[in-house]
């Protein structure tokens, strides 16, 4: 119902970028295109300066975007209140997950969601945690579903569930035979870590730092960009590793890697986050329900999620 041409100049201000809002709006670039030229000939006014393959918003632009911003708001909310009146949970959703949680966690839950609610047409945005955060601030997502912690006070942060991460090592390594592996005895090994930026590298710094250590203290030998490649390089004899339980299933059965606990157990939660001030769709509540109502039923819930919902 909303104007199409209103909804993609939105979308190409906020992110600034015609090839990024074609890809959200999963148009092609020259539609994007079009759509804005329409608009800006109903305003008879240019809206974008276009600058060094670079945009950025005229005057006029700015203030078409002020108003779009309270006018595909007011829309949404308007659709949803409808809807609710009706019984009727339908529409978009977009959840930003980071990578452990998109590719371990989600995929089954998201089978379910569906089957509940087929009238939503749920979209998965993948990144680290901090890519996560920043698409939330940006509004490229409705929820995020991140596992380290949210420094931005204007966003709104609710544990759902908690996450074990447990040492990894190939199965003939020393410590194969072991019951715990202590923070102390991780110094004394190779260690394979995530990239900058990724919720489990932040976790495991913030361990180490509890227990009077620091990244320093490790002898990191390479870096990885996912739990995938970091599990296959500790199978090939490359080092040991820290990962989410989660991941590790298919390889504790096939027994190509030992998973250990730590000692100090290393647990870390699994949070929604979004914006504090953005009304949220029917969608939104309902799967955000769903999830809770997960946790629950499967023991993984922990205190602090049951207290944040009540």
């Amino acid at each position: 119902m909303a104007d199409r041409r209103l909804q993609v100049f939105h979308t190409v201000a906020r992110l600034l970028s015609f090839t990024k809002a074609a890809e959200t709006l999963h148009m092609t670039q020259p539609a994007v295109t079009f759509q804005i030229r329409q608009l800006e000939e109903y305003f008879n006014t240019r809206l974008f300066d276009r600058t060094h393959n670079r945009i950025s918003l005229t005057a006029a632009g700015e203030r078409v975007y002020e108003y779009a911003e309270k006018i595909i708001a007011l829309y949404g909310e308007m659709d949803s209140r409808v809807r609710e009146l009706t019984g009727d949970v339908s529409g978009i959703l977009i959840v930003g997950a980071s990578t452990t949680i998109a590719e371990y966690v989600l995929p089954n839950l998201l089978g379910e969601f569906q089957a509940r609610c087929p009238g939503v047409n749920v979209r998965l945005s993948v990144s680290n945690s901090l890519g996560v955060v920043h698409m939330v601030e940006n509004n490229t997502v409705d929820v995020g579903i991140v596992e380290s912690p949210v420094t931005n006070k204007n966003l709104a942060v609710e544990v759902c569930w908690d996450d074990e991460l447990v040492f990894i090592c190939p199965p003939n390594h020393p410590f194969a035979k072991k019951d715990v592996v202590t923070v102390q005895e991780l110094t004394d090994l190779p260690f394979l870590c995530r990239e900058e930026g990724s919720g489990t590298r932040e976790f495991i710094n913030s361990y180490l730092e509890r227990n009077n250590l620091t990244q320093n203290d490790l002898h990191l030998c390479m870096e990885f960009g996912s739990p995938e490649s970091i599990k296959s390089a500790v199978e090939a004899g490359l080092g040991v590793s820290i990962v989410s339980r989660a991941t590790v299933g298919k390889e504790l059965k096939l027994k190509t890697l030992v998973a250990l606990p730590l000692k100090p157990k290393l647990e870390r939660p699994f949070s929604f986050v979004y914006q504090r001030q953005k009304f949220r769709l029917s969608a939104v509540d309902e799967f955000m329900e769903f999830m809770h109502e997960h946790c629950f039923k499967t023991g993984t819930r922990s205190k602090t999620a049951a207290a944040s919902s009540k």
